[in-house]
């Protein structure tokens, strides 16, 4: 291993660390912040940026801390009905949404660094929306049924978009599509150093 081999991995083990902080902290302060039912979640930001400068393990990792912190802090609801299928739900799209992040900036990141930040942002958004979507059908259906003629809807399917998910998921894309010129700046800041 080259001396400059170890330097890039000091720096992709340090960012990565400190990017792991910054998840875990601001995920635990977005408990407070709720669009309705479910607490919108901060941390797409920084998985963006990890996927975006260390690539596919670092953005999947991030995602999985994110996916952990929720299940500590904010999944009772889903835990009293099913353990596993929100274990599943839950870290599946924390790291899906990291590793698609990553895939996706890396696709496009020759071509124009600034459209792959806010194409990672999005697909990070998406993808951790549409996972969480997912796990609600195969998971928690019948429930998603009660509660959705509970709150006056008749399909299930349109209240786990337009009474679930729709004003978190809204606000999530927003913040990362908006930090996106942030965004491409850290990366761009970050790869002069190295």
């Amino acid at each position: 291993m080259t001396q400059t081999s170890k330097k890039l991995d000091i720096y992709k083990l340090v960012g990565t660390g400190i990017l792991t902080a910054i998840v875990v902290v601001l995920q635990s302060m977005a408990i407070g912040i709720k669009f309705g039912q479910f607490s919108i979640t901060l941390v797409l930001v920084p998985i963006v940026v990890g996927a975006a400068l260390y690539g596919v393990m670092t953005g999947a990792w991030l995602g999985l801390v994110f996916g952990a912190v929720v299940l500590y802090t904010d999944s009772a609801a889903f835990m009293a009905i099913s353990v596993p299928g929100t274990v599943i739900t839950v870290l599946a799209k924390g790291m899906l949404a990291g590793l698609v992040s990553a895939l996706v900036y890396k696709l496009i990141e020759n071509k124009n660094r600034f459209v792959a930040v806010i194409c990672a942002a999005v697909a990070c958004a998406v993808t951790n929306t549409g996972v969480f979507l997912l796990g609600c059908t195969v998971f928690f259906l019948d429930t998603m049924k009660e509660w959705a003629a509970g709150a006056g809807y008749e399909n299930a399917a349109v209240y786990m978009i337009l009474g679930l998910v729709g004003l978190n998921f809204l606000v999530e894309l927003g913040v990362n599509v908006l930090l996106s010129t942030a965004i491409e700046r850290i990366i761009r800041t970050v790869k002069k150093v190295k």
